[in-house]
């Protein structure tokens, strides 16, 4: 299909583009265009030296490149020019989608880019690997908070859009509004703010939108995340406008999803990523439109995207890498195949496939703190790949001239020895309920002595096979050890991720050291050295074989590429048992197994001997019956309990105020704000607190935690799984966004679930957090394999509402447990996005440390199999005093007053408990 460009306001009128009409009749060149990868001698190439590092640069670009339509026929029709693979450089910007945008260019490229930090290279780096070492075929710059207009929020992408006029270059949102500034484009706030919502898009039909359908009702949709934008009565000359939204309404994904109009291009790509049908297509080409109308167009309508007139330089407002946006795949699939004709324009000469198949992904220095020296490093897991059916491997990487993240990654071993651990266990088929179930056994058999030094992670709600396991123990045999670790003094920057860590083992004796690069650094030793026997856990259905449980507090975010913590945590940052002997349930077939790891060839079985006979002669206890919550749901709200808050309504109030300016400066795109409740209790009993707290609330990722020794018990009820990684690989993310109370009636709280799943500000915070763990697993997961097979799916529980979405991808193999936990902690749902950039204001608005609260309880198995959960709706009881932590997503269509009495609500259910069991 063609177009004709006939905006005189534009000065088009002398511009050809391949696919174009244009006046002149046919245009010819004379000279092929010098491109970057070809260092012959040329009269319209300048060579430069910068620290004794070339550069070369065209001198003469020629209108219409871009397109590739001055390629002599020869070129066109050699098919030994075709590129196997495009090698990308892409640029983060502290973003918190850029991993999205990885996994789409690993498969749409063959090969995974090269990510950089907008910062991490000087100017002679970037020259020396796009000039002398000729690395790369095209740059991506990615998202990002902030402005392109502030330096810090930009980096070195305004220098790179201005001198790498000679490099295919796409801007993504902050990208775009990049490319336009440096051009001399204004950067404005736009009528409102757009985060998570989607938009119908118009093109002119360039290449970059080629086989994507135009206009209303067509099924282009996508998602935006900005409020900026750039000013399109002020573009340049050279800036020409490529896309627009049709009209200045948005839509919500179930919106989008239940239109009739989306395209089968969307439908497929949808239903790949998200795993389930959500749409009733019907396809729509589209039409074109003309510039002669783009005045009257710009000033109704939103500019979504621009090319230079004579570089090879795009830039899209929008975000082709999330979820729910239609033909994303195809706009970067598009990209790719501009590169490739533009380099075969320029004579470019083919590399060697094993530099192609062997360059190591850079990022890997921001987010596992690797130093990063030299040349580009190597790794088998950045072989080259095509998608069919699933990922595939082409080729084998020779291990002499590869390094692998894993042994950038190895550490000393913590103890000084290697453990061999072996597990012994027995299952006892059917017996949990003629015990009285869960609370039950764990009063029996752990609850003496006020249950000290005891754990319990308790699939409390099991309805809906939202959790099937439970776990418990206490202080076990010879290999039983509780670590606890308290970050150093925050400020003393030299040790901002170091701490204190505090081991007491089963015999009595404590030791201490000081961990200079922090908790989790000393974990994955710990995971390192252990060595074991997998057929020693064959035929179990659970994950968990011994190992650690406890929790990891939110101030870790230090040793998660977070700078700084604001305020020092109460309570210690990290505490876990060793569990060395421990009670399983598994509540979908009723069958207990108890389970103990001893160390080499012992074979002493007293601890199962013992167990086994106390189980077979337990008296099962009557069950109390839950109550229907839908017909009383819980009044008492934590002001009414006695509870203590950190922040008064109306600093509350004007805290969301305050994180409604960021979103609309477009410094976050999603700010969870959070507050503290706290009351003295005194010695309370704290397991029967517990108790009637998982009676009245229960939920799949509940638990109990009494580090009896800090004094400190934990009675948590949380819905909400932080990151899972089963014995296969697969990880596994449950966000949750979008609460509401549940209702007086049947009728009612029917209405108030429909309420909460057409929520378009709730399907926004929910579609943003999902974008985002996408990408935190994006950084671990192997490419193509990241996909949502739940979105904003509503589960109701005692006292609320709420939307869940399942993220899930296939692990690396060269990446460890922990590495898995330092790409993704703090949960996304509990920071917002970008997660850095909200980290840190959130950090300036919040007046005291989350500590416990909207950090994670779980397990790690000594098989580097974990499950954790997100601490909310949680009671920490420590020295006397009773806390319950809350908040809320602050987005765009936030309303102050409505985001107060939400963090209220999820208050209820823990505070309640307290009242009631006092």
């Amino acid at each position: 299909m063609k177009f004709a460009l006939c905006s005189s306001s534009l000065e088009l009128s002398n511009l050809c583009f391949e696919g174009l009409r244009c006046n002149t009749a046919d245009l010819r060149f004379a000279k092929s265009f010098q491109g970057f990868g070809f260092l012959a001698k040329n009269e319209n190439v300048q060579q430069s030296y910068r620290n004794g590092k070339r550069m070369v640069i065209s001198s003469q670009l020629m209108p219409g490149h871009l397109e590739g339509s001055f390629m002599g026929n020869k070129q066109l029709q050699d098919p030994s020019r075709k590129l196997d693979f495009v090698r990308t450089l892409l640029i983060d910007n502290y973003d918190s989608y850029t991993y999205n945008i990885y996994q789409e260019l690993s498969v749409v490229n063959g090969v995974p880019p090269v990510v950089v930090k907008n910062d991490e290279w000087t100017w002679e780096e970037v020259c020396h690997y796009l000039y002398e070492e000729k690395a790369f075929d095209n740059i991506v710059i990615s998202p990002g908070p902030g402005s392109p207009t502030c330096a810090a929020d930009i980096g070195i992408c305004l220098r790179l859009l201005l001198e790498c006029r000679d490099i295919p270059i796409l801007g993504v949102c902050l990208g775009h509004q990049a490319l336009g500034y440096v051009h001399g484009a204004q950067i404005v706030h736009a009528s409102e703010p757009v985060h998570g919502r989607m938009s119908e898009i118009e093109h002119n039909g360039c290449r970059l939108f080629s086989d994507i359908p135009s206009g209303k009702q067509s099924g282009f949709k996508v998602v935006r995340y900005h409020s900026l934008v750039i000013d399109a009565q002020s573009l340049p000359k050279e800036i020409v406008p490529i896309a627009w939204t049709t009209s200045t309404g948005t839509h919500s994904f179930l919106e989008s999803q239940n239109s009739d109009f989306t395209s089968d291009a969307c439908e497929s790509q949808i239903r790949a990523t998200i795993g389930y049908d959500t749409f009733s297509p019907e396809l729509n080409n589209g039409t074109s439109w003309s510039f002669s109308r783009s005045r009257e167009v710009k000033k109704r309508k939103i500019l979504m995207g621009i090319m230079h007139s004579t570089r090879p330089h795009y830039g899209i407002q929008f975000h082709p890498e999330s979820i729910a946006t239609c033909h994303g795949r195809k706009i970067f699939e598009n990209f790719r195949e501009m590169t490739r004709d533009y380099l075969r324009s320029t004579f470019f000469k083919e590399r060697h496939a094993f530099y192609t198949a062997c360059m190591q992904v850079p990022g890997v220095s921001q987010l596992f703190g690797v130093p990063r020296n030299g040349p580009l490093e190597y790794s088998e897991d950045t072989l080259p790949f095509r998608e069919t059916s699933r990922m595939q491997i082409l080729g084998k990487v020779d291990e002499k001239n590869c390094v692998s993240i894993s042994s950038l990654l190895s550490f000393p071993e913590s103890s000084g020895r290697v453990k061999h651990l072996k597990l012994k266990w027995r299952k006892f088929d059917r017996l949990a309920a003629q015990l009285g179930g869960a609370r039950n056994i764990f009063c029996k058999l752990f609850g003496a002595n006020k249950a000290e030094n005891t754990f319990w992670l308790d699939s409390s709600s099991v309805e809906k096979k939202r959790a099937r396991f439970s776990f418990m123990g206490g202080k076990g045999g010879s290999l039983w050890k509780q670590m606890t670790f308290i970050l150093s003094d925050e400020s003393d920057i030299a040790l901002k991720s170091g701490g204190y860590l505090s081991i007491e083992h089963a015999q009595g004796v404590t030791k201490s050291m000081y961990l200079e690069n922090g908790f989790l650094d000393f974990m994955n030793q710990e995971l390192q050295s252990f060595l074991y026997d997998e057929k020693d856990f064959e035929g179990l259905p659970f994950d968990f074989y011994g190992g650690y449980i406890g929790y990891i507090g939110y101030n870790l975010k230090v040793e998660c590429g977070m700078l700084s913590n604001r305020y020092k945590s109460k309570t210690p940052d990290a505490c876990f048992f060793f569990a060395d002997n421990f009670v399983v349930i598994d509540h979908q077939y009723d069958d207990v197994y108890i389970m103990s790891v001893q160390e080499g060839s012992t074979t002493n079985t007293t601890w199962l001997d013992d167990v086994e006979q106390k189980l077979l002669h337990l008296e099962a206890s009557p069950v109390s019956k839950l109550e229907k919550q839908t017909s009383q749901p819980s009044t008492i709200f934590s002001c009414e309990a006695g509870f203590l808050a950190e922040k008064s309504r109306e600093q509350y109030i004007n805290d969301v105020h305050k994180c409604l300016e960021y979103i609309k400066d477009g410094e976050s795109y999603e700010l969870c704000l959070t507050t503290q409740m706290r009351k003295k209790v005194g010695d309370i009993e704290s397991l029967r607190l517990y108790l009637h707290l998982r009676e009245k609330n229960p939920a799949p990722y509940a638990a109990w935690l009494n580090f009896s020794n800090e004094n400190l018990c934990i009675c948590c009820s949380s819905p909400e799984r932080f990151l899972r990684l089963d014995r296969n690989g697969v990880l596994e993310a449950k966000p949750i966004k979008g609460t509401i109370a549940r209702g007086r009636t049947e009728e009612e709280d029917e209405q108030l679930k429909l309420q909460l799943q057409y929520s378009e500000k709730d399907q926004a915070e929910n579609l943003m957090i999902v974008d985002l763990l996408r990408n935190d697993l994006g950084r671990v997961c192997e490419p193509g394999s990241v996909h949502v097979p739940r979105l904003m799916d509503v589960e109701s529980y005692a006292t609320v509402h709420t939307m869940v979405s399942t993220i899930r991808g296939k692990k690396r193999s060269n990446i460890n447990a922990v590495d898995c936990i330092r790409a993704a902690f703090p949960g996304g749902s509990m920071t917002g996005a970008p997660k850095l950039r909200s980290m840190e204001l959130l950090d300036s608005l919040e007046s005291c440390s989350r500590g416990i609260y909207s950090g994670s309880i779980g397990f790690f198995s000594y098989n580097q199999t974990f499950d954790l959960n997100i601490v909310i709706r949680t009671i920490v009881i420590h020295e006397g005093e009773a806390s319950i932590g809350a908040g809320g997503a602050i987005v765009a269509l936030s309303n102050p007053e409505d985001e107060y009495d939400e963090m209220i609500l999820k208050t209820g259910a823990p505070a309640k408990a307290v009242v009631e069991f006092q």
